[in-house]
Parts: structure tokens; sequence; C-alpha cells
């Protein structure tokens, strides 16, 4: 491993970076724009609601994830178990992506996208915990920032300008440009995944016990969740992670699908969105660089009161819009609006999940980060289970669309005071 004051990158930091570089063109393309515009252009065919269906779908796949997060990391902290579980779920994500460029039906895209997310999802989870294994706690809020960092340029940026250039020549009406893009999305995804599947070793872990090993992972995972409970600023942390990240997750989910609702146009959204991906770069490696030098809960606090502020933005685009039907000059602001919410995103999306993956990685054993990083993967699953379903509920409820985002605000508001407790408390210190 590279020394604290060493800015160069090892060959394994660099491997493990790339693979944010690989899997966020899904993250993009999939469950942040095309693919949500896609799958609303054939949901419409069919007259179904594809905001109502893409917000119960998302929570589905991640209710699933959270259900084995645990269990599964609890088996990859044994040895030599980390990376097959990795690669294992790397491959279901890709493959099932690739599957729905071949699908006409929504029904099953849905089922195609919900089973690809939980493959990107459980990846996500091993190769989060490979974090204590690549490099030093010295060095990870720097590695982690980076991580993200090239995720914008390469997994979000590149190949989001290619199928932008691919619907714009083919027409964002055409079926066959969205299936194109969803085969570069999958192509992207596992060729650059190749560095870290064939790089990336198992460092820490925990010995395999000559009892069943499916008895042994339940025992470690019962252990565990008692030392969590057990420490106050790990428990407090991961409650407020809870809270914030589950708006996050849903703010990603549900921008375009948000926007169609209105009348947004397709094109201005996607253009926007690519804005987001621009700005993340250099502030997702700002964050790492003042994360040591103003704290990271400090630096967390204000990511969260600024995406509380882009929840209102939202609130207000769609009033706009639902106060005025019809009207262009409505349309026009809510437009405006949504680049200005798209700028904003970009300056914390990337910051404030890096700064939490490392800040969480420097208060567990690396020797069981799988464990501990399961229940990190689990608290952030089942919070963006209850993101998309309030949009939903709120929604459907109230006919209101602006209602439902809205909403998000509770999800913001709780996460800043539980940091702020936190603090004052002395628990989340570092």
């Amino acid at each position: 491993m590279a020394k604290s004051n060493d800015k160069r990158f090892t060959k394994t930091e660099r491997s493990w970076i790339l693979y944010d570089w690989a899997n966020s063109v899904y993250a993009t393309n999939i469950l942040a724009v095309i693919f949500p515009i896609y799958f609303g252009i054939v949901c419409a065919k069919s007259g179904a609601d594809n905001l109502v269906l893409w917000s119960y779908g998302t929570s589905v796949a991640t209710f699933i994830t959270a259900v084995l997060a645990p269990v599964l990391g609890a088996l990859g902290d044994h040895k030599g178990n980390k990376k097959k579980l990795f690669a294992g779920f790397l491959i279901a994500g890709v493959a099932f992506t690739l599957l729905n460029a071949f699908i006409d039906n929504y029904e099953m895209l849905l089922v195609g996208y919900v089973i690809s997310h939980i493959g990107f999802s459980g990846s996500c989870l091993f190769y989060d915990s490979f974090l204590t294994d690549v490099t030093t706690p010295e060095r990870m809020d720097r590695v982690s920032s980076w991580g993200y960092a090239m995720g914008y340029i390469g997994g979000s940026t590149i190949p989001f300008i290619l199928s932008i250039v691919i619907l714009l020549v083919m027409g964002m009406s055409n079926p066959l440009a969205f299936k194109l893009v969803i085969v570069l999305t999958s192509l992207w995804w596992m060729v650059f995944s190749i560095p870290a599947l064939k790089n990336l070793k198992q460092v820490s872990y925990v010995e395999k016990s000559s009892e069943n090993l499916v008895r042994s992972s339940l025992r470690n995972l019962w252990k565990t969740a008692k030392e969590i409970v057990g420490n106050k600023g790990i428990f407090l942390f991961l409650l407020a992670y809870f809270f914030y990240i589950d708006g996050v997750n849903t703010v990603i989910s549900v921008s375009t699908s948000y926007g169609s609702r209105l009348g947004l146009d397709n094109i201005s959204m996607i253009l926007a969105l690519l804005v987001t991906q621009v700005v993340a770069v250099p502030f997702s490696i700002l964050f790492g660089k003042f994360a040591g030098k103003v704290g990271s809960v400090n630096i967390l606090s204000g990511a969260v009161c600024v995406y509380f502020f882009i929840t209102l933005v939202g609130f207000f685009m769609g009033f706009n819009v639902e106060q005025h039907p019809g009207d262009d000059s409505a349309l026009m602001l809510s437009l405006v609006l949504f680049w200005c919410m798209a700028f904003l995103v970009g300056t914390v999306q990337g910051g404030i999940q890096a700064i939490s993956r490392s800040y969480f990685g420097k208060l567990i054993p690396p020797e069981r980060s799988n464990e501990y990083f399961g229940f990190f993967d689990i608290f952030g699953k089942f919070a963006a289970v209850i993101g998309p379903m309030l949009v939903a509920v709120f929604t459907q409820l109230t006919g209101r669309n602006s209602i439902g985002v809205i909403s998000l605000a509770v999800l913001f508001a709780l996460g800043f005071c539980l940091l702020t407790v936190g603090k004052k408390k002395g628990l989340l210190t570092r």
C-alpha cells in the first residue's frame, strides 16, 4: 500500500477507482436518465403510469438488496469469498441490463430493471468493502473521492455524451436508439470492470472455520449487529446516513420521471443532467481535500443542507407547472429551475456519497469490512425503499407531483439533526 503522503495511486487503488468509472454508466443511463425516459415512452403506449411503476420497481429492488446485504456481507468476509460474490453480482447486473435491449413490453422491462438493479447494488456492496483492502485509513477520503470523480468523468460523462449523440442522430422517439444506448451501457460496464476483477484482492478477512459456512456467517453477523448497536458513534452515523442517503438516492432515481410528468423537454433534461456529471467531477475531488481540513461530519452536514434546498427547488418547479397548466412561460421557468437543480446536485452528489463511504470505512475493523458494509448497505437500501415510496404514495394521494417531491425534505432534515446531535455529544468527531 502507498504511504499516506504519496500522491500517486497504487495499481490496486487505480483498479478499485476504475470500477467507479465502469459502473457509473449504469447509475446515469439506467437509474437516472436514459432508461427512465425510454420506460416512460413504453408505458405511455400502454397507458401505464411510469412514475408510480418506476418508484415501486426501485423500492422492490432496493428492499431485496437490503434484506440480502448483511448476510452477503458476512459470507464475503470469509477468506476467498468477497471477490467471487463481487463478480457474481456484477455479471448478473450486466446480463440483465443487456437483456432489456431486446424487450419491448413495459412489464418485462420493469422486471429486467429490478434484477439488473439488484446486480448493480450487490456489486457495489462488495466494491465498497474492498476500500479497506486497497488503501490505508489516511488515504481513504482521497481514494474514495477520486473513485466518484472518475465515475463522473468516464462512467457518466463520456458514455452519456455518446448516448446523447445516438439519441439525437437516430431520434428521441426511435426505440432502436434507446436499445443501442442500453447495449453501450452494458458493454462499458463489463469492459472497464476487468481491472477490478483481475487486480482486487481480499487482504483482510475472517478465516473459514470448520463449522458450516452459513452458520458461521450468521454467528458473525449477529456479533457485528450487537457491536454496531453498542457503539453509539457508528450507530448514530448509520441512522443519520439512513435518512439523508435515502433522499440522495431518490433524487437520483426519480428526477427525469418527475420532469417528464411535468411536461419538460427530454433533450433539455438530458443536457441539464450532463451538467450534473461535469460539475460533480471537481466537487467530488474538493470534498476529499476539504474533509481532512474541516472534518468529514461537518462537510456531510453542509451537503445535507444543500440537498434540503434542492427539494425546495424541485417542489417549486412542480408547483409552478401545476398552478399554470399548459402555460409555456411556466414550463420555461420550471425548465430553468431543473437546470439549477441539476447544477446544485452536481456540487454535492459525488462528495456526500464518497465521504460517507470513507468516513464509515475509517470507523470499522478492516477484517470484517464486508459485514459492516453490509449493514452500511442495508441502512442505505432500506432508506431507498422509503424515499421512492414517499414520492409514489404522496403523489397518488394528492394527485400532485410536487407534494411527492417535497416529502423528501423531511429525510434531509432528520439526517442533519442526527449529525448535529452526534457532533454536540462528541460521538461523531473525525
